[in-house]
């Protein structure tokens, strides 16, 4: 009778009160080849016959009406890929076994199970002992007929007993693995292929015993990350990876190739890569959590079913809840044979496949980049229709697919570097163009045109010209394509405006006849413009064209050939459209055009503020006056005064441009080479003198006192003016010490008042202060923006109240007022600068220091570098006691900001606002440099 509970179990009472016990499970009986020979059959046994599609590549029948009939001599009940018979025998086509003990012993019809072909001659198949737990494996071979017309026969070789019950066995096509499945889940490995043909437990990658918790009804052999796994799925649709359960919402699976494709619960198709996957990785696509995408996850009907995967092919094969069979294309197999046919040059059958499930054909390019170059003509050959090739050139891209649209599964263990400069679309273009060029240009005239439009810069002006090249010369071979019919595929391609633009570029009114005609412009549009342009003279003509066309450099080239009446007209347009470069191309430099071109490029340099350059072109084309009137304005003295002497200027014109030039220097703080403009064009040594002493030259300011024999103005001049700066020096130093010792000390006070408040928790308060401070400052640029939304006529207004606020919140941020919130900030900053300013004087000390003792002034030498002494090693000590490394790690990871430590129960927002401000004075927290090998002391005055 059949169990109430437990579906398919039916429960035999016999003879002698013997109680036997049946479980049936649904299983997929298929073919497990790898390769174009398998025909991917499938069977359903039906009493005496074998139903089902003998070949799911050529048709896919559903039962009960299947494609193939084979009829046994014997009831069929059980098996898988043979049928077995419920005689004595087994009816495998046409073999049939006889056991040696048929005659004496009487056997059950059910006594073999889990028949299994694992070689073309080899079978293996599993009995049950009925008086105790244990199994026997049955080792079937073929033994060869006398006669073609008799049956082949199979023979038990030889037998090996398994302690338990097996409940399942599979094998696998590529390592003849097989692994046997007992009723407690533990998992055996048979080595059918020993001398000894013993059986072992399988093991894990970690040496442990593989035992599935709950007994699986499929298994299937699997190698994962490189290593042979058993795979298991209970009727609970618990999937199992050895002893780990991957995921409970399993309907089907099975392996093809090095894919794991499952149907789940969730109405999805998954195929998952194999070959460097992991348990984990498994695991995680699987959990319901994770949002699987791309090419991994499919949507498919509810209740469906794996039944086979088509070897070497894209097709899948599921079966509904109502039994039809259904055929669909998962992304990821399609890939990865579109892959493979790629990597065999098999273009071919990769296009059509591309085309027909819309697979982006730069695939076809971006998978291997190199190879493709090197084989355009097989692909060209292989394609062979136009009509493909052209469909080709219209999908290209400049982007690479491989790293947006289908990123490969594994990563590449070569990178197929493309060199950044090369344009994609113009190598491709230019390759197959002269392949097909080569091959037959007449049969791919279309496609050659395709190339030259799909180029980065289209090449409309080759394309119309190949075109009225055709329009006089009828079709001389079968294949070849007419003058008509090329511009008609060509108005498909490109806008009809635009080609007749290139066209009208081309200065051939023939073919811009031609395109008119074609585009179905009105002739009145184009006809008298035509009509004016033939009346015009030639280098007239093409300028008139060129400046319609809005090709100005060219325009200007043809102009510059009419003659020098037409010359206004040309600067005209050159001061228009800011074409001076290309204009004085076309000139001679001695002409009177390069010169007025030249006067006109530079007034338009002047009005840019480019003074110098403007003098510059004043001075290469010979317009002195006003090339020392740019040099003037921008401070350029040398070129001002050489332009100067082409001017024949009188003594005192001179003197007075020196005496301007020299203040021109002085706003630039250049005293020497004010003093030098003065000493030698305005021979006022003394004048000079005493701009070097204004700028602390000391030392030039003797030479020209000593040049000139006087004396005198060292002591009415120099001493004083060193004995004034020496003071200046010694007071700047004093307050430069007293800032210094005053912003450290309450540095430290900041710092210890900081980790105070963080031991008794006032982050609360500091915060809020922080917060209020910064949210402020950006709650009224937020509201300027939405003023500006609101009002657009107050943009200025708005615009200059928000540069305010910025200038604002920079003062705030830094601010040196006890207790603002980045006080410390605000302290490091101003110690740096101080410590840089200091750091800039050792070599204006070591200049006065010298003339210092060269006037016997030692004291106050003495005294001057004793005080900067004092304050050098005054800031190297305290340099790391300011900066310290707690301060340097900070600047290095901005996050750990002492204020970002007690962010940790605020939005990210407010995070953020804060994280925005500190990254901008990381540089803060990075002690300036002191460099101690720079010579300032004298030890002449130690």
């Amino acid at each position: 009778m059949w169990d109430t509970v437990t579906p398919y179990r039916l429960h035999v009472l016999c003879q002698g009160w013997h109680y036997l016990c049946y479980d049936w499970h649904w299983t997929t009986d298929r073919s497990s080849g790898d390769n174009a020979s398998d025909l991917a059959n499938v069977a359903v046994i039906d009493g005496s016959k074998l139903l089902g599609n003998m070949s799911m590549i050529l048709q896919v029948i559903p039962s009960p009406g299947p494609a193939d009939v084979v009829h046994l001599k014997h009831g069929a009940v059980s098996g898988d890929g043979p049928g077995l018979g419920s005689s004595n025998g087994i009816d495998v086509d046409e073999c049939q076994i006889q056991y040696e003990n048929s005659e004496d012993q009487e056997v059950n019809p059910l006594k073999l199970s889990f028949l299994t072909w694992i070689e073309e001659d080899i079978f293996l198949a599993i009995s049950h002992s009925q008086s105790s737990a244990q199994s026997v494996i049955h080792h079937l071979t073929v033994a060869p007929s006398e006669m073609e017309e008799e049956q082949g026969q199979l023979n038990v070789s030889s037998s090996v007993t398994v302690n338990g019950v097996v409940i399942s066995l599979c094998c696998s096509s590529k390592t003849k693995s097989v692994a046997l499945q007992l009723a407690d889940g533990q998992i055996l490995k048979y080595l059918w292929e020993s001398p000894s043909l013993a059986v072992t437990p399988w093991k894990n990658p970690g040496g442990f015993l593989v035992q599935f918790p709950y007994p699986c009804t499929q298994i299937e052999l699997a190698m994962i990350g490189g290593e042979e796994c058993v795979l298991g799925l209970t009727d609970r649709c618990r999937f199992f990876i050895n002893d780990t359960e991957v995921a409970s919402n399993i309907t089907s699976f099975a392996v093809y190739d090095e894919f794991l494709l499952l149907t789940t619960h969730s109405h999805t198709c998954q195929c998952f890569c194999l070959r460097d996957a992991s348990f984990k990785t498994l695991q995680a696509g699987l959990s319901s959590s994770h949002v699987s995408s791309g090419e991994i996850l499919r949507k498919v009907e509810r209740g469906s079913r794996i039944v086979t995967v088509v070897p070497q092919d894209t097709k899948l094969i599921l079966q509904m809840p109502r039994g039809n069979l259904e055929v669909v294309h998962h992304r990821a197999l399609v890939l990865a044979q579109i892959r493979k046919w790629l990597d065999k040059l098999m273009f071919k059958e990769a296009f059509e496949c591309m085309r027909k499930l819309r697979i982006n054909l730069n695939l076809i390019y971006d998978h291997n980049p190199k190879a493709f170059l090197e084989n355009v003509e097989t692909f060209i050959r292989q394609i062979e229709s136009v009509n493909y090739i052209n469909l080709f050139f219209t999908e290209l891209k400049e982007e690479d697919v491989t790293k947006t649209m289908y990123p490969p599964p594994v990563t590449r263990s070569v990178q197929l570097s493309r060199d950044p400069d090369e344009k994609k679309l113009d190598l491709i273009c230019d390759a197959m163009r002269a392949a097909m060029e080569t091959i037959n240009p007449h049969k791919y005239c279309l496609s050659i045109l395709t190339s030259h439009i799909k180029k980065t810069t289209p090449e409309l002006e080759i394309v119309l010209q190949k075109v009225h090249e055709l329009q006089g010369k009828p079709p001389s071979v079968p294949d070849a394509v007419g003058a008509e019919e090329a511009l008609k595929y060509l108005l498909l391609l490109v806008d009809v405006n635009e080609l007749y633009d290139h066209s009208l570029g081309t200065y051939d009114f023939d073919l811009v006849l031609m395109v008119a005609e074609k585009s179905q412009k009105d002739p009145k549009e184009y006809l008298p413009f035509l009509n004016t342009l033939k009346k015009m003279e030639t280098n007239y003509q093409r300028f008139t064209i060129d400046k319609y066309l809005k090709r100005y450099e060219k325009a200007i080239g043809h102009l510059s050939k009419c003659g020098p009446e037409y010359f206004p007209e040309c600067l005209n347009l050159i001061k228009d459209k800011n074409l001076y470069n290309e204009a004085l191309k076309l000139y001679p430099p001695n002409s009177q055009q390069y010169k007025d071109i030249s006067i006109a490029y530079g007034e338009h340099l002047m009005q840019e503020n480019m003074y110098e350059p403007a003098g510059l072109v004043f001075a290469r084309c010979s317009a002195h006056e006003k090339a020392l009137s740019a040099f003037l304005t921008c401070g350029s003295w040398k070129q001002a005064l050489c332009v100067a002497a082409w001017l024949n200027l009188t003594k005192d014109q001179l003197a007075g441009l020196a005496r301007t030039l020299a203040g021109k220097c002085v706003e630039k703080r250049k005293h020497i080479d004010a003093a030098m403009v003065l000493e030698q064009y305005a021979q006022d040594y003394e004048e000079a003198v005493l701009l070097l002493l204004e700028g602390a030259a000391w030392e030039e300011a003797l030479r020209l006192v000593y040049k000139y024999n006087r004396l005198d103005i060292i002591e009415t001049n120099i001493k004083p003016s060193i004995l004034e700066a020496q003071k200046n020096y010694m007071i700047f130093l004093d307050s430069q010490t007293t800032t210094f010792s005053r912003h450290k000390k309450r540095l430290l006070v900041v710092r210890k008042l900081k980790e105070q408040a963080q031991q008794v928790n006032l982050e609360d308060e500091v915060l809020h202060g922080q917060e209020s401070d910064l949210f402020s400052e950006t709650s009224s640029i937020v509201s300027g923006s939405e003023m500006s939304g609101k009002y657009s006529h107050s943009n200025s207004r708005i615009s200059a109240r928000s540069s305010k606020n910025r200038r604002k919140a920079e003062r705030k941020k830094h601010s040196l007022k006890e207790g603002s919130p980045l006080e410390d900030l605000a302290l490091l900053e101003a110690l740096n600068e101080v410590v840089q300013n200091t750091e800039k004087l050792k070599d204006e000390v070591y200049h006065i220091l010298k003339v210092l003792f060269l006037f016997e002034f030692d004291e106050q030498g003495r005294e001057l570098q004793k005080a900067f002494e004092d304050t050098l090693q005054l800031m190297e000590r305290s340099l790391p006691e300011i900066w310290t490394l707690t301060e340097q790690q900070n600047s290095a990871t901005p996050v750990k900001h002492p204020y970002v430590s007690t962010f940790s129960h605020i939005s990210s927002a407010c995070i953020k606002v804060f994280l925005s401000f500190f990254l901008l004075d990381a540089e803060l927290f990075i002690p300036p440099k002191m460099n101690k090998k720079t010579q300032w002391k004298l030890s002449l005055l130690d």
